[in-house]
């Protein structure tokens, strides 16, 4: 993709959902719609585009969906539950944006890709879950789903409890040469959805679906990585990044280098269930030989891609 600059977008399932995790259909419409016209800024820049997104609270909704009618329904394993969510994201941010295109008089084509993510069978994340799905508990409930559905429960951020399952490091995307063959002949282009569905591939080529949701921002890292992306975007609930995060000290970040960011990593500003994948995703991105990572809200897209807000971490050589 060396024709035009190609920009890699990536948003969290929850930049969908309130604040609790709990969101109707149409809610989630809507800031699905406030999200694509955010991004119109970057067809203006002439950017190629790469969507990508979260799906952790659908998925946990979504599985507790499964879990309470299981006594009549056989439930579905979390890896379709992961291509279920995918399909549904994937089909609200396509319809959104062709309506936006047709409103505004832009012809460019969009595509969809169920994606599968390749994992390593042996990842140390297996036994060690960290990803945050699903609503938000107080310590009450929490403590009861953990003793009555065995789940693992974990304070996320100071917001509340959520449920956590493993998330394990993405290794290959199967469909990479197709979404870079898209890419390539200017389609956006939404792929690798919630990480992607999760799959182990035997010594003889054959791929297996696995529990797990792999971190959108790595997939995204990767696959912006694959197809020569210049900008990756990542969208939080927050505007900008922030070292000593919830004390006295607490300071945002505006503009830092990659040797920044890989100090303040190794320092442990940026806990591995919320802000540390987002950076660590940024950090491995530019050392591939991206230009530009940004970390910022939705609201502030529009300002961050300009350069006057969110955090902007840049190679400076």
């Amino acid at each position: 993709m060396n024709e035009h600059k190609a920009a890699v977008i990536a948003f969290g399932g929850n930049a969908l959902m309130g604040e609790d995790g709990n969101s109707s259909y149409a809610e989630q419409m809507d800031k699905t719609d406030l999200m694509c016209n955010k991004l119109l800024s970057l067809f203006d820049m002439g950017y190629k585009i790469l969507i990508t997104h979260g799906n952790g609270p659908q998925v946990g909704n979504f599985l507790m969906q499964q879990e309470s009618s299981a006594e009549n329904i056989p439930p579905m394993p979390l890896d379709a539950c992961n291509a279920m969510t995918q399909g549904q994201i994937g089909y609200m941010i396509e319809q959104k944006l062709r309506n936006i295109f047709t409103k505004n008089n832009i012809n460019k084509p969009i595509i969809v890709f169920i994606t599968q993510v390749v994992v390593a069978e042996d990842d140390p994340a297996f036994d060690n879950p960290t990803k945050f799905i699903g609503p938000f508990f107080n310590k009450e409930n929490s403590d009861k789903l953990s003793r009555d559905e065995g789940w693992l429960m974990r304070e996320d951020s100071g917001r509340g409890y959520r449920r956590i399952v493993a998330s394990p490091k993405p290794v290959d995307i199967i469909e990479k040469e197709e979404i870079a063959d898209m890419a390539q002949k200017d389609f956006v282009v939404i792929a690798c959805g919630g990480g992607g569905i999760p799959v182990v591939k035997d010594k003889n080529g054959s791929l297996k679906g696995v529990p797990a949701v792999i971190d959108k921002d790595f997939a995204a890292e990767m696959i912006g990585n694959y197809i020569g992306a210049e900008l990756l975007l990542l969208i939080t609930p927050v505007d900008k990044v922030a070292i000593n995060f919830g004390t006295p000290e607490q300071q945002s970040l505006s503009k830092i280098t990659l040797e920044e960011a890989e100090q303040y990593y190794k320092e442990g500003h940026f806990p591995p269930g919320s802000m540390g994948p987002k950076m660590q995703a940024a950090i491995q991105f530019l050392h591939s030989g991206g230009k530009k990572a940004i970390i910022t809200s939705l609201e502030c897209i529009e300002s961050a891609i300009k350069g006057q807000a969110g955090t902007q971490i840049i190679r400076c050589n």
